[in-house]
């Protein structure tokens, strides 16, 4: 019998991730690269590792992740929110209400929710969204 395929996409500012997860060893893929080779920055591996620490299942899964668009924090964010979905469709037989079910332990450290802010809009007449041209009262 083939591996069970659990999927998950994350938005984060302007990126979006398509996560696959399937039973394995733990090793994590995005976009063809070894995570830790593909961002730059190890705080945001373990950002985005989170919720498969705090799941207890880091070895468990092998996670290939396709993701474009914006920056490196937001693609680890949008990656981040994918693979919490994927878990959850995994511990979909598990009763939300009980101690140790995966929507439990996310949703209280507030991983499940997506993260909606995005950079605001240039206003004209002025230098950035908020930024006003420097005043001069001579």
């Amino acid at each position: 019998m083939a591996n069970k395929i659990y999927t998950g996409t994350g938005h984060r500012k302007s990126s979006i991730a398509k996560v696959t997860m399937v039973s394995g060893k733990g090793n994590i893929t995005v976009n063809g690269r070894d995570v830790n080779e593909y961002f730059p920055f190890p705080t945001l591996v373990m950002d985005l590792k989170q919720p498969l620490t705090y799941t207890n299942t880091e070895d468990k899964f092998d996670i290939t992740v396709v993701v474009n668009g914006g920056g490196f924090s937001g693609q680890a964010g949008a990656t981040r929110l994918g693979i919490v979905k994927a878990l959850l469709e995994y511990d979909i037989n598990t009763d939300p209400t009980s101690e140790n079910s995966f929507r439990r332990i996310l949703k209280a450290k507030g991983l499940i929710t997506r993260d909606s802010r995005v950079k605001e809009r240039k206003k004209p007449g002025l230098k950035k969204a908020r930024k006003a041209p420097q005043f001069s009262k001579r």
